[in-house]
């Protein structure tokens, strides 16, 4: 295992465990899962959106008129 998964494991059940000795219940932790889940998936959409526009300027001619 790589040190950077070895990081993100630690830090995973680091989460965890301050979650489950703050009292939230395993529901809950699931909860907060699934939105850090949906946060990401957005987050990633979005990147992948200004990818593609940032390509597709780079390889259209420019369209502003000239003056």
């Amino acid at each position: 295992m790589s040190t950077d998964q070895k990081g993100t494991r630690i830090l995973a059940r680091t989460f965890f465990n301050q979650l489950r000795a703050s009292g939230y219940t395993p529901h809950q932790v699931i909860g907060i899962a699934t939105e850090l889940l949906e946060l990401v998936t957005v987050d990633l959409k979005e990147g992948d959106k200004a990818a593609a526009v940032q390509a597709a300027q780079e390889q259209a001619p420019e369209l502003r008129p000239q003056a």
